[in-house]
């Protein structure tokens, strides 16, 4: 279904290692709990730092990773994430597990904020987002349906993560170093213009509202998944071996939602599956979370994780359509794990105080309403299409129609009624040309008359 060259897929490893913990959360934070001297709370408060520390990644880094380059930070993100989870699952030592969960966390976060970064600058960033929500669903599958048969050690899903950080390393070395490459909107010499820490975020409003609705969006989910397991365990009735073959088929299905996801690509655009998605989800997070038997929590889960990565591929694209430097890419993803983050203590405490029914409850009435304004962003943000010449028609002439007849490449086609951007003055050392030449006789103009003659 992909093309294999219109898919980077040094990004697409490096978007598997940073989006894998938030993946094998359930798994972690039910090992934490069953495997070390915690109680449940305090296991969920050690999965949330980890996906704090993650966060804070992206925030700090957000604004520089145009500067920095992509191979240096990922290279330093992806060893961190190799020594921390490492350290976390050699030991049982409670303060050396919370320490080396942190520093992996920041790991993983950095080499998120990285992917994230350059994923946006793609000239499709939706199929390139797909695909590596593709390749964590694949892996996260595989390490569920191992785990189980491999021992109730704890640190078995977080030497999953530091191994994968481990094979990623290698493939670091085609990413570009130093100042990021040419991209749209950028000079033929490849330089990017003014610095990302001094020009201004466009979309602000927008932006903003995504971020927040995202962290909160992200909270709701993260809540359940993180209680998903002694969901499973205590309240229908599954063995560990079922439990992980549940989570595994889930995943699986998550597959087939983000193959469908891109095989859709924008023809429906993006406020549709944001929104009726979003509906969707708060459906399945009530039916897992009041599941008592086996076949229901199953159902839920299933369905939930098939509806999940098909929103969350709509609203990566979305932020990275409000930005073409990546940083509002970057800063809806750390949102969304700063919610991730607190998801794990949100659920164990209310599941703790009214138990796991009302608590899917509360999570769903929580998704409806945060359905209404993610739709409004992205009806009103027109953005980069989802895919090169992909335009949505608002009335008048339809600029594909334009691009055919003029032979403009379809790429560089801007959507019609999208938000005006930047414009960039260029000063031309050349002198001008007079008027009167555009008269003169055929032939070969003279080195001198050339303008911008000199410059390459």
């Amino acid at each position: 279904m992909f093309a294999p060259r219109s898919i980077p897929w040094p990004l697409v490893a490096l978007f598997t290692a940073g989006y894998l913990p938030p993946y094998l959360l359930p798994t972690t934070v039910g090992r934490l709990d069953t495997s070390l001297p915690l109680s449940t709370t305090q296991a969920g408060a050690v999965g949330s730092a980890l996906l704090l520390s993650s966060a804070t990644a992206g925030f700090l880094l957000a604004s520089r990773v145009q500067r920095l380059g992509a191979r240096t930070p990922a290279r330093f993100g992806l060893a961190l994430a190799v020594l921390g989870y490492g350290a976390a699952a050699l030991t049982t030592a409670v303060p050396a597990v919370v320490a080396g969960a942190v520093v992996g966390g920041f790991g993983s976060g950095t080499a998120m904020t990285v992917a994230a970064a350059r994923i946006a600058a793609e000239r499709d960033p939706h199929r390139a987002s797909t695909a590596g929500l593709l390749s964590v669903s694949a892996l996260a599958g595989a390490v569920y349906l191992t785990v189980p048969h491999l021992g109730r050690a704890h640190g078995l899903p977080l030497a999953a993560i530091a191994l994968t950080a481990l094979a990623v390393w290698p493939l670091t070395g085609r990413l570009p170093g130093g100042t990021a490459g040419t991209r749209a909107g950028h000079g033929p010499d490849g330089r990017t213009g003014p610095d990302d820490t001094t020009t201004p975020l466009p979309h602000r409003r927008s932006g903003l509202v995504l971020a927040a609705t995202v962290l909160c969006w992200s909270l709701a989910q993260n809540s359940l998944w993180g209680v998903s397991g002694r969901i499973g365990l205590t309240q229908a009735g599954l063995g560990d071996a079922a439990l992980g073959a549940v989570f595994a088929v889930a995943l699986g299905a998550g597959l087939v939602g983000v193959l469908v996801a891109g095989a859709l690509g924008p023809r429906l655009g993006r406020a549709m599956p944001v929104g009726a998605g979003t509906v969707l989800i708060a459906g399945c997070i009530a039916v897992s979370a009041a599941a008592t038997t086996p076949a229901a929590f199953a159902t839920g889960e299933i369905a939930w994780n098939t509806v999940y990565p098909v929103v969350l591929s709509y609203l990566i694209g979305l932020a990275a359509s409000l930005d073409a430097r990546g940083r509002w890419a970057v800063l809806v993803g750390s949102a969304s794990s700063l919610g991730t983050s607190a998801g794990p203590l949100t659920g164990s405490v209310l599941s703790a105080q009214a138990g796991y029914p009302v608590m899917g409850l509360v999570l769903g009435a929580g998704l409806l309403l945060l359905a209404a304004p993610m739709t409004a962003v992205a009806l009103h943000t027109g953005g980069r299409p989802l895919l090169p010449g992909a335009i949505r028609r608002r009335g008048g002439t339809p600029a594909a129609l334009v691009a055919a007849a003029t032979g403009t490449p379809s790429g560089a086609v801007p959507e019609v009624g999208a938000v005006e951007q930047p414009v960039v003055e260029i000063d031309v050392e050349a002198p001008a040309v007079a008027v009167q030449d555009a008269y003169d006789t055929a032939g070969p103009r003279q080195a001198a008359a050339t303008p911008g003659s000199g410059t390459g």
